[in-house]
């Protein structure tokens, strides 16, 4: 049986992070211990961060394993971290992470997906948001 995209175990709210490394290890530990990805994968999401800022606009930030950390994929999924303070992300102001393990290429429809849910429309509901089951309505459509 195949795992949802996003169950409320991948949700995290009003966590304080010091740095966009530990935001980055603590969006891929969530994935490894709902069973998403090998905790390989956590190493592979801090080399990608390396290469090229995972910072997308809008206080939304979603790290993703490099192409060689697909092995290290078990399911797709994402996980949820609504920070209680936004933190620096290359200069820029983040405040949702969003870490994405994705099959063999649906991480492309993953991520489209995010890019609907967290449109201008639905942005400020989403960093407002007070339970993990808000979240899981608004993300929803996300799989």
């Amino acid at each position: 049986m195949t795992k949802a995209v996003l169950q409320e175990a991948n949700i995290r709210i009003g966590e304080t992070v010091a740095s966009k490394e530990e935001a980055i290890r603590k969006a891929g530990n969530l994935l490894v211990e709902n069973g998403y990805v090998n905790k390989e994968y956590v190493e592979k999401m801090m080399e990608r961060e390396e290469v090229t800022s995972t910072f997308m606009g809008n206080f939304l930030a979603i790290p993703h394993g490099t192409e060689d950390a697909k092995k290290e994929v078990i399911e797709s999924g994402i996980s949820i971290h609504l920070l209680d303070e936004p933190i620096d992300w290359d200069g820029n102001e983040v405040k949702l992470v969003i870490g994405i393990a994705g099959k063999g290429d649906e991480h492309l429809s993953i991520l489209s997906n995010i890019a609907i849910t967290c449109s201008e429309d639905t942005l400020q509901q989403i960093l407002s948001a007070d339970s993990s089951g808000e979240l899981m309505e608004l993300f929803s459509g996300v799989e």
